[in-house]
């Protein structure tokens, strides 16, 4: 029987800002499904805790550096779904890479992960988006987490990572286009809402520079971030093609 409630599906939704946006959007009375590539544990504790807030929940171990294993997958799953109402890229590749030391590995694998396999999901999902039925707030979405670094704010040492978030921002523009009318695209940009756990942007004194030149002078949180795709996703019912920067200001700094 097709579900009532609108369904989710959120790409690196185990951990940090993923996780964040599979609760929200389940406290916003969503079904989710999520994907995780390593963190099986943190998926399974995330699924039951959402299956507490009496929506279903849905963890599934999928790695986005194989585009043609991701299209396949969706293609596998989206039978059993009957809709689809939100679909959030957020899972990333981020590692730096200074140039003179970028190799073509390292460029093509962020390009896998950040850019061609959630094309192809999109690619492959798009019927359920299509024809699933209008929401209450909004019509079906797609929304992908971007960097505002890569939108004119570059930053060194991070030039195969930034190129594969630019041509994702990209993605978003020829996706409104493609999709339309029935289904919105949008971006969300963060700044910085959630440090790097390990590496040089772990270090506090790296931190503490980073937040000197941002206006509202702290970090954002995942939750930050997660509240942008929520309205992107079930209330903007006017709103697509835009990147919407989550940044304290940082852009303007």
């Amino acid at each position: 029987m097709t579900p009532t409630r609108p369904r989710a599906l959120v790409t690196g939704g185990a951990r940090r800002v993923g996780a964040a946006i599979c609760r929200e959007l389940a406290r916003a009375g969503c079904d989710i499904a999520l994907t995780y590539r390593e963190s099986a544990d943190e998926a399974r504790m995330l699924a039951d805790e959402l299956r507490s807030l009496g929506v279903s929940c849905e963890a599934h171990r999928l790695d986005l550096s194989d585009p043609a294993a991701c299209a396949r997958w969706a293609a596998d799953r989206a039978p059993s779904w009957g809709r689809l109402d939100v679909l959030v890229h957020n899972a990333s590749m981020y590692t730096p890479g200074p140039l003179g030391e970028i190799t073509e590995a390292d460029a093509l694998a962020h390009y896998r992960v950040n850019v061609l396999s959630p094309l192809l999901l999109t690619q492959t999902l798009a019927p359920l988006l299509t024809n699933s039925a209008e929401l209450p707030g909004a019509s079906p979405a797609v929304i992908a987490l971007c960097d505002m670094h890569a939108m004119g704010r570059p930053r060194r040492n991070f030039a195969a990572y930034a190129l594969s978030k630019a041509a994702l921002v990209e993605m978003v523009r020829v996706l409104t286009r493609e999709l339309a009318p029935k289904v919105r695209v949008n971006g969300v940009a963060p700044g910085v809402v959630a440090f790097p756990e390990s590496g040089l942007e772990s270090d506090p004194e790296m931190q503490r520079r980073y937040l000197a030149r941002v206006p509202l002078g702290r970090s954002g949180t995942p939750d930050d971030a997660a509240g942008a795709v929520r309205w992107l996703a079930l209330e903007a019912r006017y709103v697509t093609g835009e990147i919407v920067r989550v940044d304290g200001g940082r852009w303007l700094a």
